[in-house]
């Protein structure tokens, strides 16, 4: 016996009508799950957000004991250790003012004084730095450029050396300059460079590697120093000339490593991939003078 037109109709209106159901059903009750399954993980992540609080807190707490410590440790690791001694801030660019703070702090307890800041003109006057040597107005761009570079180099020796031909290029070298124009036992560069480009990049670039080669002459420690996260960095090009590097100066571990390098510890200090490591083998400390 053949199904009727209307045996079919009753099937599909059936099947519909249990679909309607079962969605009806399966809203109510995952509706339930969905809520249960919510407040399941917001509980979850409360309790994550909580203990990830509590170590920030330990840890904060870890750091600032540190902190303490290093503050309460380098005054008496430092006492004295640079006793008597004078000391030029060099900076090329713009006058350095966080740095110079740093380099204070640091040399407070050493018994060091800084003694001159002086801020090297950028972009350089090529021309009347040129004349400072005396030969005369030079012929060709080539020449004048050479002439540069030897009043530049002679002046930087002449800062560490307290010379007369210092004295006569600042006018020209340098766009401030404070203290005494005296020799020096050891010198701070930082680097605060104006944006440049081309010509005036390229004669600034002359400038700081004559006037650093200057400075390392007369053999006293020469330092190149920055704050750490400085960008762009510096200190490959401190390297490259020679220099021993720090840096991290605004932190208590980079102002100890200051003072040791101008003690003359060597190599490059601070945090970072590029740092041989934070501090250097501590020098042995000056014996008291008048102990029995």
């Amino acid at each position: 016996m053949g199904y009727s037109s209307r045996y079919h109709v009753a099937s599909l209106a059936a099947v519909f009508i249990a679909l309607a159901i079962g969605i009806l059903i399966g809203a109510a009750f995952g509706s339930d799950v969905l809520d249960d399954v919510g407040r399941d993980l917001e509980g979850s992540l409360e309790d994550d957000l909580d203990d990830a609080n509590a170590k920030i807190a330990s840890l904060e707490d870890d750091i600032s004991q540190q902190q303490r410590f290093a503050r309460a440790v380098f005054p008496p690791l430092a006492a004295d250790t640079l006793l008597g001694q004078d000391i030029a801030l060099v900076a090329f660019g713009d006058r350095p003012d966080s740095i110079r703070e740093d380099v204070a702090t640091a040399l407070a307890p050493t018994g060091a004084e800084v003694t001159q800041l002086a801020v090297v003109r950028e972009p350089p006057d090529v021309p009347a730095l040129a004349e400072l040597t005396g030969s005369g107005s030079p012929e060709g761009a080539e020449r004048e450029r050479q002439q540069a570079a030897d009043a530049v180099r002679r002046a930087g020796a002449g800062l560490v050396e307290g010379s007369a031909f210092y004295d006569r290029s600042q006018e020209v070298l340098l766009s401030s300059f404070s203290g005494v124009s005296e020799p020096v036992d050891g010198v701070v560069v930082a680097r605060n460079r104006p944006d440049l480009d081309g010509p005036e990049q390229a004669a600034s670039e002359d400038l700081e590697t004559n006037f650093i080669a200057g400075l390392l002459e007369p053999g006293v420690p020469v330092v190149g120093v920055e704050r750490s996260g400085t960008d762009p960095s510096s200190i490959g090009f401190f390297d490259s000339l020679g220099l021993t590097t720090v840096n991290n100066v605004q932190d208590v571990a980079g102002q100890v490593a200051l003072v040791y390098a101008l003690r003359g510890a060597q190599g490059n200090f601070g945090v970072g991939e590029d740092a041989d490591g934070l501090l250097p083998g501590l020098l042995e400390r000056p014996e008291a003078t008048g102990a029995p």
